[in-house]
């Protein structure tokens, strides 16, 4: 039986169904292929702000208020959100007002009003806000790392914009993003839960079925360099808080790589869970952190593997020197069968549960569809299955590297420890792993 179901409209608009007859729910997810890698400098944070936008109201439901309302009617709370390369609007919904659920985003994706704009840049501003300090210094780690990892490029720019850009917006250039981007080319439905197909294929043509318009542009393309820098690169951000708080991002290929399941498996490895080798270390062990955290982010031709984690300054050079030990490790030491077989229970496991949960089966398909990465569970049950600790280590050799390695440190640190932190990390391609303890500063 196949997990999903996919059907394309005449118009370009496509729908996917998960049917999960079990359950007494459904989600639909409408995704478009928009965000901020599409955007200009000038227009930074564009597609959030429409985004936004959209929820002031449509020509069907005149007021935010009237939007909400409905979508609460029907068992939903709407939400959305933004990244570099796409927009998702979503809602819980009863499985018997599945043709009111199709109507609704119709309305919120076809007719907005863009009313109220000038309440909505206020928001937004305030959002925003949270990436500055009381000086006006940026302090978001992502922000800072991102221009370290594909400088010059809309793959650097904020999500939310810039203040500049934000306060040049108007409604024109929202109308004009709009009409860009929101075609039935650009967008995916998908549909999970206690719903049929081709039930959902009449509810959604019946709403859809009249959209028109042409494909979206296309974004500006990632070129890796020629040639890599010699070593790391870092950045520094003096902050008045009570932790420093530390990213390392490594520059990747893009999702189509083939070691792409092996990046998912090595990112478990590092902060999976209790017994995974950065919590261990750097919380069980040592006592550096509270929380460490990796992610993994792959775009159409590029991406990043990020850790982050906030430590006491006075704990900063070591809790630095353990992460480069546990990453040098993984390079140099092959992981054990055991750990290996423990990593794969786990994910398969989680493979399983996802099944059982309407959300991250929309997701999977939705997004995969948008993005053209498309991936049933049994697909990644089986890339899993054939992962082997020689593939792991060759992939850390290979993309955990000096050269693709930034870092961004925001906070009260020491001048001493940045220059003993810069060394360490000219230094990494030649650590060789340590299962010892580093000794605490």
């Amino acid at each position: 039986m196949s997990e999903f179901h996919l059907e394309r409209f005449p118009n370009g608009l496509r729908l996917l169904t998960i049917e999960m007859p079990h359950l007494h729910s459904a989600e639909m997810l409408c995704y478009v292929g928009v965000g901020s890698r599409y955007e200009a400098a000038a227009e930074g944070g564009i597609s959030h702000f429409l985004e936004h936008m959209l929820f002031r109201g449509t020509e069907d439901y005149p007021k935010s208020f009237c939007l909400e309302a409905a979508f609460e009617s029907i068992g939903g709370a709407v939400n959305a959100s933004t990244d570099a390369e796409a927009t998702c609007y979503h809602t819980r919904f009863h499985p018997d007002r599945l043709d009111l659920c199709a109507q609704l985003f119709a309305s919120l994706l076809r007719r907005p009003l863009l009313h109220g704009i000038e309440v909505e840049r206020r928001i937004i501003m305030e959002e925003a806000l949270e990436d500055y300090n009381e000086q006006g210094v940026e302090i978001n780690p992502d922000n800072l790392t991102s221009r370290l990892l594909w400088p010059g490029h809309p793959l650097s720019q904020p999500t939310i914009g810039t203040r500049a850009s934000l306060a040049a917006l108007d409604v024109a250039a929202l109308q004009r993003h709009h009409q860009t981007f929101y075609t039935p080319h650009n967008t995916v439905l998908a549909i999970a839960g206690a719903i049929e197909h081709t039930t959902a294929q009449r509810a959604v043509a019946a709403a859809f079925a009249d959209w028109a318009g042409k494909p979206a542009p296309l974004p500006l393309t990632w070129q890796e360099p020629k040639e890599e820098k010699d070593g790391p690169e870092s950045v520094w951000v003096h902050d008045s808080d009570s932790q420093v708080g530390v990213q390392l991002a490594f520059r990747l290929p893009g999702r189509n790589d083939p070691r792409q399941m092996d990046l998912r498996v090595l990112r478990r490895l590092l902060t999976g869970g209790g017994t995974s080798r950065l919590l261990l270390r750097l919380r069980e062990e040592l006592g550096l952190t509270y929380s460490v955290d990796a992610a993994l982010s792959l775009f159409a031709e590029s991406g990043c593997l990020s850790i982050d984690l906030a430590v006491a300054p006075e704990n900063l050079l070591a809790a630095t020197r353990e992460v480069l030990n546990v990453l040098a490790e993984i390079r140099s030491i092959a992981i054990s069968a055991e750990e290996l077989e423990r990593l794969k229970v786990a994910y398969l496991y989680d493979l399983d549960f996802s099944r059982d949960h309407t959300d991250e089966m929309a997701t999977r398909f939705g997004w995969g569809e948008l993005c053209g990465m498309r991936r049933t569970t049994e697909d990644d049950r089986q890339a899993v299955i054939a992962i082997t600790a020689a593939s792991l280590q060759r992939t850390a050799q290979e993309l955990l590297s000096p050269q693709r390695l930034k870092l961004a440190v925001v906070g009260p640190f020491l001048r001493r420890d940045q220059k003993e932190i810069v060394t360490l990390l000219k230094d990494f391609g030649t650590i060789t792993g340590n299962m010892a303890t580093t000794k605490m500063f």
